[in-house]
C-alpha cells in the first residue's frame, strides 16, 4: 500500500479523480468491518477512510453519530480497530486513512500514538478538532512515522487562513463543503464551486471535498468544479447499517461502485 501523497499523484498523472468512502469501525460490528474495507477496496475507493468511534463527536452528523454509538455500545476500542486494519492492509489498494478525534491522541501520547497507528498500516490522519494553531507537534510526529496528516479548510475561513491550512496539510486538503456537520444533503453547497479555484491559487495539493455528498450525481458535479477526491460518509454509513450486515455489504458495494462510475 502506498502513501496517500504517492497514491494521490498517480491518480493526478492518469486524470483520475479519487473516490474516499467512510465508514465507522465497528459498526455494525467488527467483522463488518474488515469486510467492508476489503469489499470498498474492490468496487473502486482510492482511499478508505476509517472512523474510530468516540463519545463526543463534533463534527459528525445524526448518522455517523448514531454508529459510533452503537459500536461503543459494543465496547469497541481503538486497539481493534488497529488489529483490524494490521491484518487487511496488505491485501488493499487503497491506503486507509483514520479519522480520530484528538483526545485518544492526546491520552496515549502524540508520539506514541503515531508509532501505533504507523506500525498497524495507517497511512493518513484526519483530526476534526485540531485547529491549525495547535497542529505543528502532531504534523512533526506524523512526519516522523511516515504518516499524512491531513487538515480541514472549512467553507468560512478567510483567505489568509486557507494559505496557512494549505501550506501545513499533508496528502491532500480536506474542503469541507458545509458549515456544519456531516451528513447527507439533497444537494451540494455552490459554495464549493467557489472555494476550489481560491484554493487552487494558493496550493498545487490535491483537494478532497467531503460533508454532504450522498449520491452519484453530486459526486460527479464536485469532480467538474473541481476536485480531485470526492468523500462520501454518512450515506455510505447508514448502507452498511441496514438491514443484515450481508445486505449492509452488498449496499455498500452497489453504491460505491456508483459512485466510481460517475466520477470515472
Amino acid at each position: 500500500m502506498t502513501s496517500v501523497s504517492e497514491r494521490f499523484r498517480s491518480l493526478k498523472q492518469a486524470g483520475q479523480c479519487a473516490l474516499i468512502p467512510f465508514i465507522t469501525a465497528g459498526d455494525p460490528d467488527l467483522e463488518t468491518t474488515e469486510q467492508a474495507l476489503k469489499i470498498l477496496d474492490a468496487a473502486g475507493a482510492d482511499f478508505i477512510e476509517l472512523g474510530v468511534p468516540y463519545s463526543d463527536p463534533l463534527a459528525d452528523g445524526p448518522t455517523i453519530q448514531a454508529a459510533a454509538t452503537r459500536a461503543l455500545s459494543r465496547g469497541v476500542t481503538l486497539e481493534q480497530v488497529l488489529a483490524i486494519v494490521q491484518r487487511v492492509h496488505g491485501q488493499l489498494t487503497a491506503p486507509i486513512i483514520l479519522f480520530t478525534y484528538y483526545n485518544p491522541i492526546f491520552y496515549r501520547g502524540i508520539d506514541a500514538f503515531m508509532a501505533q497507528v504507523a506500525a498497524a498500516g495507517v497511512k493518513g490522519l484526519v483530526i476534526p478538532d485540531l485547529p491549525l494553531e495547535e497542529s505543528q507537534m502532531v504534523l512533526d510526529a506524523a512526519t516522523s512515522h511516515g504518516l499524512d496528516l491531513i487538515l480541514l479548510v472549512a467553507p468560512t475561513s478567510p483567505t489568509a487562513r486557507i494559505e496557512a491550512i494549505a501550506k501545513a496539510s499533508q496528502g491532500f486538503i480536506y474542503l469541507v463543503s458545509v458549515t456544519g456537520v456531516t451528513g447527507a444533503r439533497t444537494s451540494v453547497a455552490s459554495r464549493v464551486g467557489e472555494l476550489l479555484p481560491k484554493l487552487r491559487q494558493v496550493t498545487d495539493k490535491p483537494i478532497g471535498v467531503g460533508f454532504g455528498v450522498s449520491d452519484p450525481a453530486q459526486a460527479r458535479q464536485l469532480k467538474e468544479w473541481g476536485a480531485d477526491g470526492v468523500i462520501v460518509g454518512s450515506a455510505v454509513v447508514k448502507r452498511l447499517a441496514t438491514g443484515t450486515p450481508a445486505e449492509g455489504l452488498a449496499a455498500v458495494k452497489e453504491f460505491c461502485e456508483s459512485l466510481k462510475e460517475a466520477i470515472a
